[in-house]
């Protein structure tokens, strides 16, 4: 009878270990899962102010040149006057 008790006790002991350790591993992967959000997000906001300070870029470059073709165009105008 005390060998089929301490067999029981050390099954569920064993059995308490196992769901610990599938916790704990759960709890890696939840947290593996996070850190990963966490970089794709960090990622997709660098792709964004990027993506933004290019537009921008552009615009500005856009400006300067249409700036750059009014000058010139007044300067035709003036030599032409």
């Amino acid at each position: 009878m005390m060998m089929m008790m301490m067999m029981m006790m050390i099954m569920v002991l064993v059995m308490l270990v196992m769901v610990m350790m599938m916790l704990i591993m759960v709890m890696m992967f939840v947290m593996m899962m996070m850190v990963m959000m966490m970089m794709m997000m960090m990622v997709v906001m660098v792709v964004r102010l990027v993506m933004v300070t290019m537009m921008l870029m552009m615009v500005m470059m856009f400006v300067m040149v249409m700036v750059m073709m009014m000058l010139v165009m007044m300067m035709l105008l003036m030599m032409l006057m």
